[in-house]
């Protein structure tokens, strides 16, 4: 009988060990899942944080963008005479209305434009006579350059037949 208690006891340590095991496995699996799923949740954020930033990214650059079109365009429109490059629907009411304007003041431009071009040439006279002393004492390829920077641009013409003609309107 003693014996059979032995056994009985035995049997039940057994069960109870196999019993532990078994919770301990299902414990470090659930662990395990729980882990795995905070890791798929921060692989997850991390996604939809990086495809946010990149949506961030692009709106900003397509601001930037359009800003950068924008400025072009009124610069544009700032130096051509119709007021625009490209020419919408809006816009063709103000080029017909600055076309009739120009051509009824095209004499005017004519005329400002030779007073401009006489009062250009007198002032270049008077700089290239109080260079000339100048460049006499300079190299052949300074006195080259130097000629070239003081010469005016054709953009330096435009603005100011423009803005003359603009001051005679």
């Amino acid at each position: 009988a003693a014996k059979e208690t032995q056994i009985l006891e035995k049997e039940r340590k057994a069960k109870l060990q196999y019993e532990k095991q078994l919770e301990e496995r299902q414990r470090k699996l659930k662990e395990q899942k729980q882990k795995e799923e905070q890791r798929r949740a921060a692989v997850e954020e991390k996604r939809k944080q990086k495809i946010e930033e990149e949506k961030e990214r692009n709106e900003a650059l397509m601001h930037r963008t359009l800003e950068r079109n924008q400025r072009l365009e009124t610069r544009q429109k700032r130096w051509s005479w119709g007021g625009s490059v490209t020419p919408d629907s809006e816009s063709k009411t103000a080029l017909f209305y600055t076309a009739s304007k120009r051509s009824t003041s095209t004499a005017n431009l004519k005329q400002t434009e030779t007073v401009m071009n006489k009062r250009l040439s007198s002032s270049a006279a008077l700089l290239n006579a109080s260079d000339r002393t100048r460049r006499s004492q300079l190299s052949p390829l300074d006195s080259s350059v130097i000629s070239r920077l003081l010469a005016p641009t054709q953009a330096s013409l435009a603005r100011s037949k423009s803005a003359a003609t603009l001051s005679a309107d």
